[in-house]
């Protein structure tokens, strides 16, 4: 396993980082324990943020007494400095600290500047000068925003979803940060579960010698995948790179990323699950899509009011109702068994 220096940050860690967003769905003992195992296992970049429920509260447990071991990166989605230092004293409260390595704006719509009236960026450089961080950043799921804010000049890393489904303009953005030194956070590296083979995951990631991925984890048995790899890590063999030429024209074009932005949604349409239901079914084993309960789902589609805020929110630009409907329609064709998966 290769190590990876995050830009000017002057941090450097194994390319396999613990995204903590997952562990909000284990109990505590749950997760503490995979923690403090993904710890023993190699792994030292762990990433959470404010809006991931208890997860910060849960990793704060975890290192306790620890704190010069390991690095910690957590987000805040604060609009207005007044919410920005109240997200920031509660995660420092939270993960039991007295100083966050990378806080990062939370999926920003903007580059936040000095001077651009909005204080936020102030915030940040009053927050380091105080010593209660070390390192400015930003996540960004809109690319445009994200090229804007390296060229800035003005933040440390960018974390991107990066898996080996990534278009060119996802790869021009890596290789970008790597021309400006800023450290490149790879997010939704299994594109939101789309991606079921993990090596090929890691092989493709291994390329590219300036990311460090947070994988999403919540099972052991996931974070022992993790692990293995830190001593075999997968390297691109000619099988591999045979298998995501075909994965990527079987899922080329738009997609649902899974990322749940869009959400909630007024009619209670589960979008993240129901807006790519023909690629889990094809994907995954289907028996588990096909039960009652994701049937009563899937019929949600037909109440769709055609608000379109899904459509507002989606930084991947889809056309939400529409992918909706035509999945729902592929989901009863499958259910008829007029098409077999």
């Amino acid at each position: 396993m290769k190590n990876v220096t995050l830009g000017t940050t002057g941090i450097t860690v194994p390319q396999n980082g613990f995204g903590a967003l997952p562990i909000q769905r284990d109990d505590t003992d749950t997760a503490v324990k995979l923690l403090r195992r993904a710890y023993e296992g190699g792994m030292r970049f762990f990433d959470t943020a404010r809006a991931y429920s208890d997860s910060e509260e849960k990793v704060g447990i975890a290192f306790e007494g620890m704190r010069d071991k390991i690095y910690l990166a957590t987000k805040t989605q604060a609009k207005t400095p007044e919410k920005f230092w109240e997200d920031l004293e509660t995660s420092l409260k939270l993960l039991k600290t007295d100083y966050i390595d990378i806080y990062q704006f939370h999926m920003v719509d903007r580059c936040y500047r000095p001077g651009d009236g909005t204080g936020m960026y102030e915030c940040m450089l009053e927050a380091k000068k105080q010593g209660k961080i070390r390192h400015i950043s930003c996540t960004a799921h809109k690319i445009m925003v994200a090229m804007e804010c390296v060229e800035s000049g003005l933040y440390e890393t960018m974390q991107f979803p990066f898996s080996y489904l990534a278009s060119q303009k996802d790869i021009d953005l890596v290789n970008l940060c790597k021309e400006k030194n800023v450290g490149f956070i790879a997010m939704k590296g299994l594109a939101g579960g789309l991606i079921n083979r993990s090596d090929a995951a890691m092989a493709f990631i291994s390329e590219y010698d300036n990311v460090v991925p947070i994988w999403g984890i919540q099972r052991e048995k996931e974070l022992e995948e993790w692990i293995s790899y830190m001593d075999e890590t997968p390297t691109m063999t000619g099988e591999i790179k045979e298998f995501i030429e075909k994965e990527q024209k079987e899922l080329s074009g738009d997609f649902c990323r899974g990322c749940g932005y869009c959400m909630p949604c007024p009619m209670d349409i589960q979008i993240n699950n129901c807006a790519r239901m023909s690629l889990m079914l094809r994907r995954a084993p289907s028996a588990s899509w096909l039960t009652d309960k994701w049937q009563a789902e899937m019929a949600k589609i037909d109440s769709c009011i055609n608000c379109k805020k899904c459509m507002s929110h989606c930084p991947y630009e889809l056309n939400t109702p529409e992918l909706l409907r035509k999945n729902l329609a592929d989901y009863k064709r499958v259910l008829a068994g007029e098409v077999q998966v």
